[in-house]
């Protein structure tokens, strides 16, 4: 459902978002980082009760999809935070959920901008994606030696280093 809901709005932000200035994106996608860093790093994770609200996952799914779409970004900085803190989702589920969200919500918002004169350059997409890929499995086994609160820290730390480079990258 949490998937499922983000699809619409993606394609949707997708294709309004190629009327708006790439420096003005990258400010939002720093702003964004920034909050979920900060959120991350504040806000101990909720007690899980074993239900969540379809209403709270699909109104959490259709606003990551949006900003998936808009921003140009996976979601994936935003999908963790928004399982774990607001669908109460334990992080280590909330890491391969987020890969299924993500997923779906990239590959409509990707569809969303074919229109646009957007050009993927091959040459620079495989390399990152293979080793993106490479990473995500390494990561998964070192995932389990850490605990899920040491987890949490970290990535918001990284949201917050992201989002300070990609403000200085917008500014400049």
């Amino acid at each position: 459902l949490f998937a499922a809901a983000g699809v619409l709005p993606a394609a949707v932000a997708g294709a309004l978002s190629a009327r708006v200035p790439e420096a003005v994106l990258t400010m939002l996608f720093a702003a964004l980082a920034a909050l979920a860093g900060l959120h991350m790093l504040r806000r101990r994770t909720p007690p899980e009760n074993g239900t969540v609200s379809g209403t709270r996952a699909a109104g959490a799914g259709a606003g990551l999809g949006a900003v998936t779409g808009f921003l140009g970004v996976g979601g994936g900085f935003l999908a963790v935070p928004a399982l774990v803190t607001v669908l109460a989702v334990p992080m280590s589920a909330a890491v391969g959920t987020s890969l299924l969200v993500v997923s779906a919500n990239a590959l409509v918002a990707l569809a969303g901008r074919a229109h646009s004169a957007v050009h993927l350059d091959l040459g620079l997409l495989l390399p990152f994606l293979a080793t993106a890929v490479l990473g995500a499995w390494d990561g998964r086994r070192l995932a389990t030696k850490v605990s899920a609160a040491t987890l949490r820290r970290v990535f918001g730390a990284v949201l917050l280093a992201v989002a300070v480079a990609m403000g200085a990258t917008a500014v400049l």
